[in-house]
C-alpha cells in the first residue's frame, strides 16, 4: 500500500543497517537480489532481507520526522517494541522475535528495528481462496487469541508507556478529542460538524464508566495482520496500536454493530464473550465512532489519491450517528465533499 509515510531508504543505508544489525560480516555482497519491501502495510515501511547467511529478516523504519502524522502515531514504532516484549513475556500467542532496534537515528532519520521472517500467508490476502468453513475457523482462533492478549493487565488506561488516565472514560474520550483535533487542524470534512460529533460521543460517556480494569487492547487485529499456515495462526503483526483499555474495542467485534465490517459471529464465538448487553452495545457503537473517524482522517494525513476509503467511512459514520440515536439529527447534516484533500 502506498503511503507518504513509507520512510523508504537507499541500499547503502540498508546494507549499513543490516552491519549494525547482524554484523559486517551478515551483509550481502553487492548486486545480489537480497531486499525486497513488502507492500501489505499502510504506515511503516518493511523489507524482506536475505543475510549472507540465508537467514531472511524484516526490517522496519519509521515515518520521516518532517511527515506530519496523527497524533495517537506518535512514538508508534516504542509503542509496537513494548507490545512485542508484553505479548511475549505474558502470552502464547506467536509474534516475530526482535533482533535489533535502533533509535538512535545515526544511520536513518527514524527509528528502525529488525525481527524475524514469517514464512506463511496474509490471511487477507487469501481469504478469498477459502471456504466458509475455513475462513471460520480462522475467526475463531482470531477471537481466542484475541481473548489471550486481553489477559494481560495495565496500571492504567491509555498509551502503553502512558500517560495513563485513571478511568476508561477520561483515556477514550481523550482519544476521541485527539482525533477531532487532528482532522479540524487539518481542515478534514466529516459530513458533520465537528461539535455534533463531540455531543453524541458525550451523550453516551456514561456506558463507559462500566470498564474498570485496563486491559491490553491490540485494536488492530484484522487479518490483514495475521499470517497463516497449514491452518492454523503462526504469527500476529503490527502492534504500534496497542494501548490499555476495554478488550471489547477490539477490532473483531466491530462488525456485531455494524455489519459493512462483515460478520463477527465466528469471531465472537471463538473469544467466547456472552451476548452484549445493552450498555456494551452502546460502548461498542462508541468504538464504531471511533474506528470509522481514523479511517477518514487518516486519508488526509497517508495523501490518498483517491477517495475510496473516505467516502466508505463517511457512509459508516452516518451509520453509525444514526445508530447512536437521534442526537445529531436535530443538527443540519452537511454532505462531506472533496476538501478533504
Amino acid at each position: 500500500m502506498e503511503s507518504i509515510t513509507k520512510n523508504r531508504q537507499p541500499v547503502e543505508t540498508l546494507r549499513a543497517m543490516v552491519a549494525r544489525a547482524y554484523g559486517p560480516e551478515q551483509v550481502p555482497d553487492a548486486g545480489e537480489d537480497w531486499v525486497s519491501e513488502l507492500g501489505h502495510g499502510w504506515f511503516n515501511v518493511a523489507y524482506r532481507i536475505r543475510l549472507r547467511s540465508g537467514a531472511q529478516v524484516v526490517l522496519k523504519i519509521a515515518p520521516p520526522p518532517d511527515v506530519e502524522v496523527m497524533t495517537y502515531e506518535c512514538g508508534a514504532m516504542a509503542t509496537e517494541l513494548a507490545a512485542l516484549r508484553l505479548i511475549q513475556e505474558n502470552t502464547k500467542v506467536p509474534v516475530p522475535a526482535v533482533d535489533f532496534a535502533d533509535q538512535s537515528h545515526e544511520l536513518c532519520d527514524a527509528d528502525y528495528f529488525f525481527m524475524s521472517y514469517v514464512d506463511a500467508d496474509n490471511l487477507n490476502v487469501i481469504r478469498d481462496t477459502l471456504s466458509r468453513a475455513e475462513l471460520d475457523a480462522y475467526d475463531e482462533a482470531l477471537g481466542a487469541t484475541t481473548r489471550e492478549l486481553n489477559r494481560i493487565r495495565g496500571a492504567a488506561f491509555g498509551p502503553l508507556a502512558g500517560p495513563g488516565e485513571s478511568s476508561w472514560r477520561a483515556a477514550f474520550l481523550r482519544m476521541i478529542e485527539e482525533l477531532l483535533g487532528d482532522g479540524e487542524r487539518r481542515g478534514v470534512d466529516l459530513g458533520y460538524g465537528y461539535d455534533v460529533v463531540r455531543e453524541v460521543v458525550a451523550a453516551h460517556a456514561d456506558s463507559l464508566d462500566e470498564v474498570t480494569e485496563p486491559r491490553f487492547v491490540e485494536w488492530d487485529l484484522w487479518p490483514g495482520n495475521c499470517m497463516v499456515r497449514d491452518g492454523e495462526i503462526v504469527a500476529i503483526l503490527d502492534h504500534e496500536r496497542a494501548f490499555y483499555g476495554d478488550p471489547l474495542m477490539e477490532f473483531g467485534f466491530t462488525a456485531s454493530e455494524l455489519s459493512a465490517f462483515g460478520d463477527s459471529a465466528a469471531f465472537i464465538r471463538g473469544y467466547g464473550h456472552e451476548p452484549f448487553t445493552s450498555s456494551e452495545r452502546v460502548r461498542r457503537r462508541l468504538y464504531n465512532l471511533h474506528l470509522v473517524l481514523v479511517q477518514i482522517i487518516e486519508t488526509n494525513f497517508r495523501a490518498h489519491t483517491d477517495t475510496e476509503q473516505y467516502d466508505w467511512a463517511c457512509e459508516r459514520l452516518r451509520e453509525t450517528i444514526a445508530m447512536l440515536g437521534e442526537h445529531a439529527s436535530r443538527r443540519q447534516q452537511r454532505r462531506p465533499d472533496q476538501s478533504h484533500r
